[in-house]
């Protein structure tokens, strides 16, 4: 893994444009739901998607609760549409810091938060989790939601997630990653799209977490949910593709309907692993 910061940068810029693009906006926001982008818990394999969406939101800050509430400080790495920000500040009443590359994101977050009268609550800065604009020890949790993915040096992005902690701080993620005995070379048509030549694996995160010096660290597995997501988001782009095709470019339905049955197909081969990772910055 590079860490000084060229080749970052490059995967940035494919994550960029890749969430830039019209066409994925549309996409996330008419199957997806527009609010959450990351895979659900389901409750049943037919539950829409962004109800499922949800609950992973809602289990992801129970592992952070006894540090969210007025007057506490939460920064919400690669927070898309905004969706993780507003459930904390709207439930807990913290406040929010959402990091995110995309600014084309980043402005229809802030017009949301504004028409749910949650802006005072959440500020949306628009920048890199491999680089995090805040001091040592300024927030009392962090959290991220499937971003980790599209880094090229997750150690990095730990790092410095954990250096923002306050002492007693929690960080609590989810991450699409690949099963300790998948290869990448089975993975690359899975993963191309996101820019980055791998995925981590549980025992990495584990590892770094530990070497980091976290108490507490856990790893939720919730692998058993992949191939219901991507069943679901697989069904409802096939069931919607006349609507879709009104919407969005015919060539990105197409690469829709071509990548999404690959993910589903790895995921019931258990390639790939995805779950809730917490753990503690020491008092």
């Amino acid at each position: 893994m590079n860490h000084d910061g060229a080749a970052s940068g490059t995967t940035e810029d494919t994550t960029r444009r890749y969430y830039e693009t019209g066409d994925v906006d549309a996409f996330y926001d008419a199957v997806w739901g527009g609010d959450d982008i990351h895979t659900g818990i389901y409750a049943r394999p037919e539950e829409p998607i962004a109800d499922a969406s949800r609950r992973t939101v809602e289990r992801l800050a129970d592992r952070m609760v006894d540090r969210l509430g007025p007057g506490r400080s939460v920064a919400d790495l690669g927070s898309g549409y905004g969706g993780t920000a507003r459930h904390l500040a709207a439930r807990f009443g913290c406040r929010v810091v959402a990091l995110n590359l995309s600014e084309a994101q980043n402005e229809r977050h802030r017009r949301t938060n504004a028409e749910r009268g949650l802006d005072s609550h959440i500020e949306v800065v628009t920048g890199s989790f491999h680089d995090i604009p805040y001091p040592d020890g300024h927030f009392d949790a962090v959290c991220s939601l499937e971003a980790f993915c599209h880094s090229d040096d997750r150690a990095r992005v730990l790092g410095e997630a954990v250096r923002v902690l306050k002492p007693g701080g929690v960080l609590a993620f989810t991450d699409l990653m690949a099963a300790e005995d998948a290869s990448a070379q089975s993975l690359h048509p899975v993963v191309s799209r996101l820019g980055v030549d791998e995925l981590a694996t549980p025992a990495f995160y584990l590892r770094e977490l530990a070497r980091l010096g976290l108490d507490h660290v856990d790893f939720d597995d919730h692998s058993d949910q992949l191939p219901v997501h991507y069943d679901q988001l697989t069904h409802e782009t096939a069931r919607r593709e006349a609507e879709l095709r009104a919407i969005i470019s015919p060539d990105y339905v197409d690469h829709l309907l071509d990548n999404l049955p690959l993910w589903a197909a790895a995921a019931r081969s258990r390639k790939l692993r995805w779950g809730i990772f917490s753990g503690r910055r020491p008092v």
